[in-house]
Formats: structure tokens, sequence, C-alpha cells
């Protein structure tokens, strides 16, 4: 990726696929702090990789205050041990609570699969 290359904010959204509000609310949670000129927000590539690891943060399910603690720390930390360790725990939690999740939803599923034995053979039953 070329690091000098700017993009406007419905460049990035179309780039990244995601909505220019999307891009304007992580601007307003802190998360990204794009250049301005005149009206138009300029995004660089430093906020092209932030908004990578806000997304990809989204899409596993952790929180924006987490993501933007996460973001803060790689600034703050050139080694990024700081940031590792965050990152590591934050991930240890989740990877817990799904599961939880995954457990509560087998004992779901076996219900439910338990109900579908019950409907099949009273519907058999009925059957010429």
């Amino acid at each position: 990726m070329d690091k000098d290359k700017v993009y406007t904010v419905p460049e990035m959204a179309k780039e990244l696929d995601v909505t220019e509000r999307a891009i304007r609310f992580y601007e307003s949670k802190g998360l990204i702090s794009p250049q301005r000129a005149g009206k138009n927000r300029i995004l660089s590539y430093k906020d092209h990789a932030r908004l990578i690891i806000i997304l990809r943060g989204k899409r596993l399910g952790f929180s924006l205050s987490g993501i933007k603690m996460v973001l803060d720390l790689y600034d703050a930390d050139p080694q990024h041990k700081k940031q590792a360790k965050a990152v590591l725990k934050g991930l240890e939690e989740r990877i817990e609570v799904l599961e939880e999740q995954r457990e509560e939803l087998q004992v779901v599923i076996d219900e439910l699969e338990s109900l579908k034995k019950n409907c099949l053979n009273i519907l058999g039953k009925t059957k010429r």
C-alpha cells in the first residue's frame, strides 16, 4: 500500500466497504483523525490502517472503547508490547465469552432437535 496516498471519506468508504457515516462516527469517537482540506476530510495511510483495525475489532465483537484503548497503545508504544498484552487479554476474554455462548447455543440446539424429532414422530403417525 502506498503510504503517501490520501483518501476522501467517500473514497475510503468505498475502499473499505463501509458507509461514509460510519467513518464520520469513528472520527467523532476519536478513533481516527482525518486532516481537513477546506470542507473535505482527508484520510491518510494511518487512518486507513486504523479503520481496518476498527472494523476487524467490531467484527470480532469488541467495544469501541476497547478498540480505542488498543489504538492509543499502538501510538504510545513503538515496540507494541503494551498493545499486544492488551489485545491478548481482550482476545482471551472474548474467547471465554464465545465459548460460554457456544455451550448455551448447543443446549438450545439440542432442545430444538428434540422438539423437531417429536413433531416428525407425530406427523409420521398421522400420515397415510
